[in-house]
């Protein structure tokens, strides 16, 4: 497991020893980096259910300005602190020990980009998705990744589906939530 790209590219990062953490394949990372890569820069990024930390260590890498890491797991906080050591992104990151839905429903902070990526089998997607969704700065995005037989999530009022894309085991969805359309609009002024 390793950095792709950006000013941390080709750093090793490390998974939590002893723990059912499926870090994501090179391929699939890059791809989905790639589709959300006008979305990054200068942007804040919750990772959920963070596990390694390894995505959301991608987005700074590739300009994201700063990162929020969740997860409950005392393997994959230690894990995600070497690998914000490693890649030198302590001081743009904040990562809490903490349950993930606990987080989400009670955080006031807003993100450009939040990443999905529950334990597989238990339909946490389609419950943490709309609280999430609320959470979602106006231009920015949700990557949702999951297991491929699951179906694709509901589309959240307000978030519109740009595309889900298939690699072998999993899928990963992303949605978007629109700018205020600028024309066509009423006049707010008097």
């Amino acid at each position: 497991m390793r950095v792709i790209t950006g000013i941390a590219r080709g750093r090793r990062l490390k998974a939590p020893e002893g723990f059912d953490v499926r870090p994501t394949a090179d391929k699939v990372k890059e791809a989905v980096f790639s589709a959300v890569q006008f979305q990054l820069e200068g942007t804040y990024v919750l990772d959920l259910f963070a596990g390694s930390g390894q995505m959301g260590i991608e987005a700074l890498s590739r300009g994201a300005k700063r990162a929020v890491f969740v997860d409950s797991s005392r393997a994959a906080i230690s894990c995600i602190n070497e690998n914000l050591r490693a890649t030198g992104f302590e001081r743009c990151s904040e990562v809490i020990s903490r349950d993930s839905f606990d987080f989400i429903r009670l955080t006031r902070q807003s993100f450009g980009v939040i990443i999905l990526d529950p334990p597989y089998r238990h339909g946490h997607i389609d419950t943490v998705l709309p609280i999430a969704a609320s959470k979602l700065q106006e231009g920015g995005c949700i990557i949702c990744e999951y297991e491929s037989e699951a179906e694709t999530p509901a589309t959240p009022e307000g978030l519109v589906l740009r595309k889900t894309y298939r690699y072998g085991k999993i899928n990963v969805t992303i949605f978007d939530k629109p700018l205020p359309d600028d024309d066509g609009g009423e006049d707010d002024e008097a």
